[in-house]
């Protein structure tokens, strides 16, 4: 552990003057101590590389705004204490044992810009897992042997990032649409992993083909499935593939698409046939009807008639 600096007489008095003249309390990486094992340095910096440590350094000062601790064997990052270092910009935990991150590591680490996960054994991207950083410029991701998923909104929110890779993982396919939106992306790495061309990365494969000159190691990105596609760059397969899995109606195609219009047809011809015999059968039984209500009327009234004529002669013959 570095001794601190004593300072002298003039120092101590301009500090002090400082303070008072701008109102404000003395910075905590001034104040805080150092972590165990670790050298810390009066431009923020926390260097704890290559100290065999298997646990995140406690105790560190709160305005730490760069923070190395690679070549360790630490396991994990725990959020609460991370997440204290708020003014971080710069953070290297590179060649470690850390398998897993999510959203809440990061969570306040809204000015962080540089983030290196390097050759750890990470084994998935979950969504969002970034989406707090939104000054990330540079990521580094590489060398994670079982890193086999990525998912497709990791980075969806990481407008600002410019350089990504992921290269030397064991991806096999990656959903590249959070990606391909990202305004200030200009470096992706995808090299060393290895990529299934077929429909699944169809995508992935168009977008290197379109915009190579993002992928700086783009020669080296090459497929390692199907048998056919070994070794062929995925910048060279994006329209092939493309074709591919887009293809026109074949023969048997048009024949499905012919039946199911003659059976829709002869379904809607017989149903309309159907429906104009029950409407004849229902019109002339409406008319027969009609007819049998026409003729009782008639009868009626003719039957009342008669009677009402042997009234009138029952009547003058006895006034006579």
């Amino acid at each position: 552990m570095r001794v601190p600096r004593q300072p002298g007489a003039h120092s101590l008095r301009l500090l002090s003057l400082l303070v008072y003249v701008m109102g404000a309390a003395p910075s905590p990486a001034l104040t805080a101590g150092c972590p165990d094992r670790c050298v810390c340095d009066d431009q923020l910096v926390v260097q704890c590389a290559g100290r065999e440590l298997t646990q995140f350094p406690a105790d560190l000062p709160l305005a730490t705004r760069q923070l190395i601790i690679s070549n360790n064997r630490i396991g994990d990052l725990p959020a609460l204490q991370l997440n204290y270092l708020s003014d971080l910009v710069y953070l290297d935990c590179s060649n470690n044992s850390l398998a897993e991150i999510s959203e809440s590591t990061f969570g306040n680490l809204h000015k962080l810009a540089y983030l290196d996960l390097s050759f750890n054994t990470l084994l998935q991207i979950d969504e969002r897992t970034f989406g707090p950083l939104g000054s990330l410029v540079m990521l580094r991701l590489t060398d994670n042997p079982g890193l086999r998923e990525i998912h497709a909104d990791a980075f969806a929110e990481n407008a600002a990032l410019q350089v990504l890779d992921v290269s030397r993982n064991n991806l096999s396919a990656f959903n590249v649409s959070g990606l391909i939106g990202l305004p200030s992306l200009r470096s992706v790495g995808l090299s060393g992993n290895p990529w299934r061309c077929d429909c699944d990365t169809e995508d992935l494969c168009l977008w290197v083909q379109i915009e190579n000159f993002k992928f700086q190691d783009e020669g080296q990105t090459v497929c390692q499935s199907p048998a056919e596609l070994t070794g062929r760059r995925l910048a060279e397969l994006g329209m092939q593939l493309r074709a591919d899995c887009h293809q026109g109606l074949g023969y048997w195609d048009y024949l499905f698409f012919v039946a199911i219009g003659f059976v829709i047809f002869s379904a809607g011809t017989v149903s309309a046939w159907v429906m104009g015999v029950l409407m004849v059968l229902y019109e002339r039984y409406s008319k027969r009807k009609s007819e049998e209500l026409d003729s009782d009327d008639e009868d009626s009234r003719g039957g009342g008639g008669g009677k009402q004529g042997n009234g009138d002669v029952r009547k003058t013959g006895v006034q006579v």
